[in-house]
């Protein structure tokens, strides 16, 4: 969202940091649980403060779950229209996407377990969001079928095994932990894609790909946005 005109540099800063707080909360307590005094108390603002920068509680779910979707749909565009094997995009969609989820965990739990919270227009431009994203993952499963490097099988079977193998990570994942978001996707392709490879179908290069394709675009990387560090 745009700084609007008359605030000052420090607006949108403090904004994101509200959102932020909110996040934090609403992934301990849940939404719903959660009160407008309460994220006034953690946020060290009056009332009248959450309306100036945000506007409303539900305004603040919309853009917990907008910091989710928004970077997940550009990336996973960028990654669909590249001149490579489907195969190695579906590798670089999983990555991207188990990036992210270790970057906004509190966004994502809170994009997960809330959005039925949103109403009317909020949500279903959140379901449109979601649905964007979910054919991106079955066009590339397609194109690969097409080309011979999976089995054929229902697309949108398919991409619900893809979706399902990475989006349930969240609730036991710790970025912290000894499994980064690289080594997460390497096993998470390898068992997908064993399964779903036709048969001779080698995917034992896959990585050794991976691997020439980022030397080659040296500038690349999977990760949708770099994550603010939030103040202590």
């Amino acid at each position: 969202m745009a700084r609007p005109p008359g605030h000052g540099p420090g607006y949108e800063i403090r904004r994101e940091e509200i959102i932020d707080t909110a996040a934090a909360l609403f992934a301990k307590k849940g939404y719903a649980a959660t009160g407008i005094a309460e994220i006034c108390d953690a946020a060290d603002m009056a009332r009248s403060g959450l309306y100036y920068y945000i506007g409303s509680k539900e305004k603040l779910l919309v853009e917990i779950q907008n910091r989710v979707m928004q970077p997940m749909l550009m990336m996973g565009h960028r990654i669909a229209d590249m001149d490579e094997d489907p195969v190695l995009r579906l590798r670089m969609l999983s990555q991207m996407l188990l990036e992210h989820i270790l970057m906004w965990l509190d966004h994502i739990w809170v994009y997960e377990h809330d959005y039925r919270n949103l109403r009317g227009v909020n949500r279903r431009l959140l379901l449109d969001q979601r649905s964007e994203f979910e054919g991106i993952v079955q066009d590339l499963l397609t194109a690969a079928m097409e080309e011979g490097s999976i089995r054929k099988t229902d697309p949108r079977l398919a991409t619900l095994q893809f979706l399902n193998l990475h989006n349930h990570t969240y609730q036991w994942v710790d970025p912290r932990g000894e499994w980064d978001a690289a080594h997460l996707s390497r096993e998470y392709c390898a068992t997908l894609f064993t399964g779903l490879c036709t048969p001779g179908h080698r995917v034992e290069d896959l990585e050794e790909r991976m691997a020439e394709f980022l030397e080659r675009r040296e500038n690349f990387t999977t990760a949708p946005r770099t994550r603010r560090a939030r103040k202590r």
